[in-house]
């Protein structure tokens, strides 16, 4: 159960998901509930300890102070940089921005989380329980999710005196009452309050083409909108810029805040004439500033002993990672995996299992030609959860911070320890240990 870890599996009934799923996909900003033919809204529901939570946030604000300095650290070391695999015009307009103030723009990041267990002699997360395996620091999604699920999930799991009636076997919970928790997206507002004016008018920056990356900003827009602000959906090529700041091509008022929902190496596909480099110097209040591609970079580890600052967050929960030299196929004496720079949503990573042998096949040939845009990593353990039917899940639970203060959890399962686009959303309920409930 990896009750150990402060965390399991509770289920939500046959009787209740119909009403569950739905109440997602309209409620939720949920349009996108399956991939091909899988549904990726789960029937349970985590069930994480206070105390848990209270831990991985803590990491999280932590990772984000450190993740931060590197950032402006990289700023001032252009030849390190280099080394991180950025596409070559992300690079040299990184290289270009002047006058970077982390006070004048808002910083959203996602730290994922694996429960993990250990059998690999090198592997230091295994004695903290838990492995991180990425910073989603440029433009991390799974808000609506964090924001949105578990209150509508405690409206299907609603706890008696002792338990949650639709948990499976709920005697066995342990638990009194659900923590509120905490929303990132209100999180976002009350950055934007500080920093724009009230009535003030924020793009959200998105690829207008996708109903999952609006799904995204329309949960963004609408908690603006209520709160006063104008919200404008826009493609990265509907901006005008005007010395630093931005008038839109939608509209003729000028912009008072930026939500980019858009990876920055896209924007270097985009036609010159966008003039898309603005945004690296915009005075504009942003979320996220593009300084945050130097993080959302796998290789980041590779340069850690060249920044002269110190990482002991990253250095303890990160496992090991090494240029692609290292890998040769993943054994059981060798648990080495690799990963690329810049890859999302699971792509491009090998693990076995997970994956066919001809997609193995294929990334091992690409890191081989390419291996600036790869790394090798060893691998960690990770520890599924049971349910009480006896179906085993992986679970990675995203920890955001915004302006380097927890902001709540995303979670995902998946049958296999890799969380591509196939996974599972699954909320995150944070629960008082019986007997010890008390307000947050």
């Amino acid at each position: 159960m990896c009750m150990d870890r402060g965390i399991k599996l509770g289920g939500i009934s046959e009787a209740a998901y119909a009403d569950y799923r739905y109440d997602v996909i309209f409620n939720a900003y949920k349009w996108d509930p399956q991939v091909s033919d899988s549904n990726t809204i789960a029937k349970h529901v985590v069930l994480m300890e206070r105390k848990t939570a209270q831990q991985l946030e803590k990491w999280a604000e932590q990772l984000s102070a450190e993740t931060m300095l590197m950032e402006e650290a990289l700023l001032e070391l252009p030849e390190v940089a280099k080394t991180l695999g950025l596409r070559k015009e992300i690079g040299e307009a990184l290289r270009k921005i002047s006058g970077y103030s982390r006070n004048n723009h808002i910083r959203l990041m996602r730290f994922d989380f694996h429960p993990v267990y250990g059998s690999c002699n090198e592997d230091t997360t295994a004695a903290l329980g838990w492995a991180l395996s990425e910073v989603n620091s440029d433009s991390p999604g799974g808000l609506a999710e964090a924001s949105l699920l578990p209150t509508i999930a405690s409206k299907y799991l609603k706890y008696s005196t002792h338990h949650p009636a639709g948990v499976q076997n709920t005697t066995n919970t342990g638990c009194a009452a659900f923590v509120p928790p905490k929303n990132v997206t209100k999180a976002l507002l009350a950055a934007f309050q500080a920093k724009v004016k009230a009535g003030g008018t924020i793009a959200l920056i998105h690829a207008t083409s996708y109903a999952d990356d609006r799904q995204v900003v329309q949960c963004l827009g609408d908690c603006f909108e209520k709160a006063g602000y104008r919200a404008l959906y826009a493609a990265p090529d509907h901006i005008v810029w005007d010395n630093q700041r931005m008038p839109s091509l939608l509209a003729s008022a000028k912009l008072d805040g930026i939500v980019r929902f858009f990876p920055l190496e896209w924007l270097a596909d985009l036609p010159k004439k966008t003039k898309w480099k603005e945004y690296f110097n915009t005075e504009t209040p942003s979320c996220n500033h593009p300084i945050s591609s130097f993080t959302q970079s796998k290789r980041l580890p590779l340069i850690w002993d060249k920044l002269g600052i110190e990482l002991p967050t990253w250095k303890s929960l990160l496992p090991p990672t090494a240029e692609c030299g290292l890998y040769r196929r993943n054994t059981p004496s060798n648990p080495w995996i690799l990963k690329p720079a810049f890859g999302r949503v699971g792509e491009g990573i090998t693990i076995q299992g997970a994956i066919s042998e001809k997609e193995i096949q294929n990334i091992e040939k690409a890191a081989k030609k390419h291996p600036e845009h790869w790394i090798a990593q060893r691998m960690f353990h990770s520890w599924p959860l049971t349910t009480e039917n006896g179906e085993q899940y992986h679970l990675c639970i995203g920890a955001f911070t915004v302006e380097g203060k927890g902001a709540g959890f995303y979670g995902r399962i998946s049958p296999y320890p890799r969380m591509d686009a196939n996974a599972k959303e699954i909320p995150v309920m944070i629960v008082e240990s019986e007997g010890k409930a008390k307000e947050p």
